[in-house]
């Protein structure tokens, strides 16, 4: 069967009387390129153990099956288990459970379903909750790769340089915990339905340590945090607002001593730039 094949979707879909749900944010792919791509994309080999979220019908999880050593889909609509019993019944290592993915203990998941294999995540996530699963994904810290079909809007946001409109506490989350890159990006015409919006391709590779050093990792995104949520105000002024604890002289020094102008607006650090703040501010907590 051929799961990109539009006939052949619509009749695997009236077979089973599945009806798509806007609510869980269902596309279906109908190019067969895009799965075929996302798999190459993802390195996958026999000693890798891959975990797919929202398989859909299972044209991406057939594609995983053929290369990895195992798969493990988690799926939410229940309505496409008989589907899914369907499309994936020669996909002898290939697993799908039926429930919410932020439910679930992720890394306890791992290590029951790849024992001995090396985990990485490959998916077309549902773009109503892509910014959570990436998340949950990265805070699980149990994946070395996470390939990922999303809206390119979200894309673009996590690869976006300090400077620019769509660099936000997003991007230095991703950035801080993985290397990202944006591998290709995919026509709203490769989907049904069509989505209104473009998706791209995303691999973030998990880095083995961060690209600036800290002395204190929580105050270090309690600043990122409190620069971002009014980026229209000064650097100074957002931090006196969102950060507790510090008086605005001391926040003034912090910044300067950084060598940075107290005119500056958050938007205009990158990772290192908001290191050298954290820093300075965890060395007035020591005095």
């Amino acid at each position: 069967m051929d799961l990109c094949d539009i006939g052949q979707i619509r009749a695997l879909l009236s077979r089973h009387g599945f009806r798509f749900s806007k609510s869980m944010g269902q596309n279906f792919l109908t190019a067969a390129w895009v799965p075929e791509r996302i798999a190459a994309e993802a390195g996958l080999d026999r000693e890798t153990g891959v975990l797919e979220v929202g398989p859909g019908i299972g044209c991406l999880t057939v594609q995983l099956s053929k290369l990895a050593g195992r798969v493990t889909a988690v799926e939410l609509d229940n309505a496409l288990k008989p589907v899914l019993e369907e499309t994936l019944k020669d996909c002898v290592n290939t697993k799908v459970i039926f429930g919410d993915v932020l439910k679930l203990n992720i890394p306890e998941l791992v290590r029951q379903s790849f024992e001995g294999l090396t985990p990485v995540v490959c998916a077309n996530l549902p773009y109503n909750i892509t910014s959570p699963l990436i998340s949950a994904f990265i805070d699980a810290g149990c994946f070395e790769s996470l390939t990922l079909m999303v809206q390119r809007e979200v894309a673009q946001r996590i690869c976006a340089k300090a400077g620019t409109a769509d660099y936000g506490a997003f991007s230095v989350y991703v950035n801080w915990h993985t290397q990202p890159e944006i591998l290709f990006d995919v026509s709203p015409e490769c989907f049904m339905p069509k989505p209104k919006v473009w998706s791209s391709v995303i691999k973030l590779k998990m880095r083995s340590e961060p690209p600036a050093q800290v002395t204190n990792e929580k105050l270090f995104f309690a600043v990122v945090r409190a620069a971002f949520n009014q980026r229209r105000k000064t650097l100074l002024n957002a931090l006196s607002s969102g950060l507790q604890g510090y008086a605005k002289d001391t926040l003034n020094e912090a910044i300067i001593s950084s060598g940075f102008d107290t005119l500056i607006r958050g938007e205009a650090l990158d990772i290192a730039g908001f290191a050298r703040i954290a820093n300075a501010l965890a060395e007035w907590q020591k005095e």
